[in-house]
């Protein structure tokens, strides 16, 4: 039971984090952006498979709620059901659309929706450069942690030091160097060059 209870407690978290996201989607609001910080938004690769996604759910729905329309009972559950998972699904994306990465005078906050927010002060970020990668799916090298977005990784950040990470419904790992993807990587990684301190002359 008490192994059960943080999971439980993590998946409300996740699943209030899913439908503030969808609200702030809704309303055009992007969440950390202003007070001088910079937004850099990364869900623009997963659009297409998303709203596929919603497209085959949404033919899921009305072919059940047809086939399951002599059964009125079952017929409202599994209503429910689908528009619960056509919500989520949505969810899910809007919370990547609605909280994006950030770069500000605190440093930089890397996210990915409502699973990751992980938060690098300026002073720990060592080196930040273009990289496009396609991580295979393996478990990364001990200190790496990998984000990506369809499948791919665009710019990778080095730090000074070690950085605990926690993950939904996955122990903490401790990195060094972590790869992440931007819809444009080139504006991002400046924004965050122009954090670090000029280098001493030679």
């Amino acid at each position: 039971m008490k192994r059960t209870l943080p999971w439980l407690k993590a998946l409300a978290v996740h699943e209030a984090r899913v439908w503030r996201g969808l609200g702030l989607w809704v309303s055009g609001r992007r969440d950390g952006v202003g007070g001088g910080a910079r937004g850099f938004g990364y869900a623009r690769a997963q659009a297409s498979t998303v709203y596929a996604l919603l497209f085959v759910c949404v033919v899921e729905t009305t072919g059940m709620s047809f086939f399951t329309a002599g059964h009125p009972g079952l017929h409202e559950v599994v209503l429910v059901l689908d528009l619960y998972t056509l919500l989520l699904v949505l969810g899910l994306h809007a919370g990547c659309v609605a909280r994006p990465h950030t770069v500000g005078p605190d440093g930089l906050r890397l996210r990915h929706g409502a699973r990751l927010d992980v938060r690098i002060p300026a002073h720990l970020i060592a080196s930040v450069r273009r990289e496009l990668r396609f991580p295979t799916g393996s478990a990364p090298a001990d200190g790496v942690l990998d984000v990506p977005i369809a499948g791919q990784t665009s710019f990778t950040v080095e730090l000074t030091e070690p950085l605990t990470v926690r993950r939904l419904l996955s122990r903490p790992v401790v990195v060094r160097t972590l790869h992440c993807h931007a819809d444009d990587p080139a504006e991002a990684v400046a924004a965050v060059r122009a954090l670090l301190p000029e280098p001493a002359d030679a």
